[in-house]
Formats: C-alpha cells, structure tokens, sequence
C-alpha cells in the first residue's frame, strides 16, 4: 500500500509531469531552449545589423517561427520513417538538382532555384545537406561497421553526385557543405586513419587540377583574395579588410548595442547576412563573440550526445553527420569573416538573415530531437 502510494505520488509529481510533457511533443528541452537563446540573441544583433529596420526583424522572426515549427514537424516521425524513406528523397533531390541545370530559375550569374508555379521558389540544394548525411546512413547501416572498401566508396559516390550538380549551379559553398554531410556519416562509421590519411593526400593532389580546370574565376578570386586582400582593397578586398576593421575595433568588450559604425555608416556590406558576427564583435567585443561561441558549443556537445546514445547504426551516423555539418556552418562562416578562409557565402547558423538555410537546419534539429526522444519511449 505504501509503495503504491509512493509511485502514486512521484507519477503526479511536477518534474514526472514536465518530462511527460516534453516527451509527447518529442522536444529536447535542453536542446530547445539553447536553440531557442540563439535565435532570441540573432534578433538582437540582426536588428544593428539591419541599421535598426524593424521590417527586416519581424520578417526573420516569420521565418524562424516556419522554421521552428519546421523543426517540430521532423521531430514527430520515429527515425525509421527517415531510415525508409531516405532512398526516395535522395532520388527527388537529384532530380530536383538537375531540374536546376534544365529550367532553374538564375540570379547574380548563378542558376540554383526552381520556381514552380503556385509556389514560392526554393533551392533543391538545401536539401540535399539533410538528405545526403541521411542517404549514406541508410546505405551505411546495411552493412557491417566499420564498412569494407567497397562499401565506402559506394558511400562516398552517393555524396559527391549531388556535390558535382550543385558545383556546376555553380554554388562552391552549398557543394562543399553537401559534401561534408555525406563524408562526416561516413567518418562516423569508423575507418582506419590510414583510409582518412590516404584521403586528404588525394585531396592535396587534385587541389592543383581543380584550381586549373575545376574552378571558375570568381572563386580563383576569392582565394587570391584570402591570401592579400590588400591587392584589391576597393574590390575584392573590400568586405575582408572592413570585417577585419570592425572585429578589432570592438576590443574586449565592444563598443555597445547599436553603436558599431562599420556597418551603420554602411563600411561593411552584408552586415546582416555573411558578415554578420563581425557586426557583433564590433559592438559586443570579444566577450560577446566568446558567449556566442560557448553557446554554439553546448549545442554541438549536447547534438553529439543524442548521437553516441542513439540505439541504432543510422540515428548514430545520421545524428553525428547533421551535428559536425552544423559545426562546419559554424567553422566556415566565422572563418570566413574573420579572413582566415575564402568568402564562400555560408551563413552564421539561426543568426544571419535568411530563411532557407535556417528551415533545413531546423529540420536537422527536427531529426536529432526525433531520435532522441523516440529514443526515450523505447527504453521506459
């Protein structure tokens, strides 16, 4: 009768309900809620950014709320219906990406989005960064780990079809990010350092074809560009040199809210898109860059700990591959800002202004929180 009572008491207990709460709607409160401080901290600086337009706020909180419930969406499906499905979603990926190449729509000298009429016009390549990691998983979890010879070069061909359709847009950063996706699952999967030795020595050797025979002007222009951007200071140089002004002007503690003047007196281009975390280290400083980079941190740790707990070769693969792309975003857009890698147009993730990045990578949240939490109902 007493333990009745006990276990009667604990199951009404606020904590049991919140945990119940959480677990029906498939969320991940921790995870929620540093997603949830990023995008609230984005408006903020996405507002300076913006020079204080209000239109542009309300339009990226829009998109955040679709992308939110985006996330929610994927959430609900048990990760098998990703498992099932993966083959027929990389089929209509490709198809997609080679509709791009026949009748896509172009814009600035690039030709990546597909207009279908009814409907708003969108990129197949984004997504392709959820559907590849998810395609090689699927592939990957069909054999034995860590995979054979065979099985990884037939791993590594589902990731670089997609990666040489989108190249040929041409879209270098979207190909590369791609790319990732597909070799992090692979990564994963566990292969020999000799295998992971042996690649980046391929990569070291076709670096010099592709600089004469795989990459377009612009993009030579851009690693020229890295490597002395005093060489076009009013050109090319000019969003490197400025971004760079703007993140030392800032100093250790910044300058304040809404007073950095690179980007309000208009010195810094894409001040809310790209180059936006320039505008926070000029008003925020050092410390606010630092906060920012902590809280990136605790998602991509608590990301790969949904990963090493998930109770299956897919969710793990597929989990670890969605978390270091995540990261790569990351990587790559502070990098970029900051002149120690080429400028390849890949957004600060849920900060910068944009709408179809932010969706996929909430989608990406979306399938780290189904397998986590469907995870939860299988053992209790």
């Amino acid at each position: 009768m007493a333990a009745g009572g006990i276990f009667n008491h604990s199951a009404t207990h606020p904590l049991s309900r919140s945990r119940g709460i959480w677990s029906a709607l498939h969320i991940d409160p921790l995870l929620m809620l540093l997603l949830l401080i990023l995008i609230a901290g984005g408006l903020v600086v996405l507002y300076s950014g913006a020079d204080q337009n209000m239109a542009v706020v309300k339009a990226q909180g829009i998109r955040m709320g679709i992308a939110l419930a985006v996330m929610l969406v994927f959430a609900q499906f048990d990760p098998a219906v990703f498992r099932r499905w993966a083959p027929w979603l990389y089929a209509l990926g490709l198809a997609g990406l080679i509709a791009v190449l026949l009748v896509g729509v172009g814009a600035k000298g690039a030709q990546r989005w597909l207009a279908i009429p009814g409907l708003p016009r969108f990129q197949p390549s984004e997504l392709m960064k959820l559907v590849v990691p998810m395609m090689v998983a699927w592939y990957l979890s069909r054999h034995y780990l860590p995979p054979r010879l065979r099985h990884l070069g037939v791993a590594l061909l589902v990731a670089l079809v997609p990666m040489v359709l989108i190249i040929l847009q041409p879209d270098l950063g979207t190909s590369l990010l791609v790319g990732a996706a597909g070799v992090f699952a692979v990564f994963f999967a566990g292969i020999s350092w000799r295998l992971i030795g042996a690649f980046f020595a391929m990569v070291s050797v076709t670096a010099p074809l592709m600089w004469f025979f795989g990459m377009r002007e612009y993009q030579k222009q851009r690693v020229l560009t890295l490597l002395d951007p005093q060489s076009d200071p009013l050109g090319a140089g000019w969003n490197i040199m400025q971004s760079k002004t703007a993140i030392g002007s800032g100093g250790m503690d910044g300058k304040g809210w809404l007073q950095g003047t690179q980007s309000h007196l208009e010195f810094l281009p894409e001040s809310h898109t790209d180059f936006i975390v320039a505008v926070l280290a000029e008003e925020f400083g050092f410390i606010g860059v630092l906060a920012l980079l902590v809280l990136y941190l605790l998602i991509i740790l608590r990301c790969l700990y949904i990963a090493a707990t998930a109770q299956d070769s897919f969710s793990r693969l597929l989990a670890g591959a969605l978390t270091m792309t995540f990261f790569l975003y990351v990587f790559v857009n502070v990098g970029m800002v900051s002149g120690l890698l080429p400028v390849v147009g890949v957004p600060l993730p849920l900060v910068s202004f944009g709408g179809t990045s932010s969706v996929t990578l909430m989608a990406a949240f979306g399938v780290l929180m189904s397998i986590q939490t469907h995870r939860r109902m299988i053992t209790a």
